[in-house]
C-alpha cells in the first residue's frame, strides 16, 4: 500500500498546485484582461491530471477498504482550490496511523 500512498501524495500535489494555477493566475487574466491562453491551456491539463488523480485515489480506497462516503470525499478534494493539500495530510496520516486495515499481501501457493 506504501506505492499506492506514494502515487496519491504526488498526484494530489501536482492537482493542487494545478488548480492554484488556474484558479489564481488564469481566472483573472481570462476575465480581467480578456487573455483566456492560461486557462485554455492549465484548465485542459488539469482535467487531465484530475483523471490521474481519481484513479489514484481510487487505487488507495481499494487497497485500505475505505467506505464509498470516504473514497468519493477525497476524490472531490481536487476539485476546490487548496483543499486536495488538506486531503492529502489527512488521508497520508490516516493510512500510516491505521496500517492494520490494509489487507496482508498473499504469497506462496495454496496449501493442497
Amino acid at each position: 500500500m506504501g506505492a499506492a500512498l506514494t502515487r496519491y501524495r504526488v498526484i494530489a500535489w501536482i492537482v493542487g498546485v494545478v488548480l492554484i494555477l488556474l484558479v489564481v493566475i488564469g481566472m483573472p487574466l481570462k476575465y480581467g484582461f480578456d487573455n483566456p491562453v492560461v486557462v485554455e491551456t492549465v484548465g485542459q491539463a488539469h482535467g487531465f491530471l484530475y483523471m490521474v488523480y481519481l484513479v489514484a485515489t481510487f487505487d488507495l480506497a481499494r487497497r485500505a477498504g475505505w467506505s464509498l462516503k470516504r473514497m468519493i470525499l477525497v476524490m472531490l478534494a481536487g476539485t476546490v482550490p487548496f483543499v486536495s493539500f488538506f486531503a492529502e495530510r489527512r488521508v497520508s496520516t490516516w493510512v500510516t496511523r491505521h496500517p492494520e486495515a490494509a489487507p496482508e499481501p498473499v504469497t506462496g501457493s495454496p496449501a493442497r
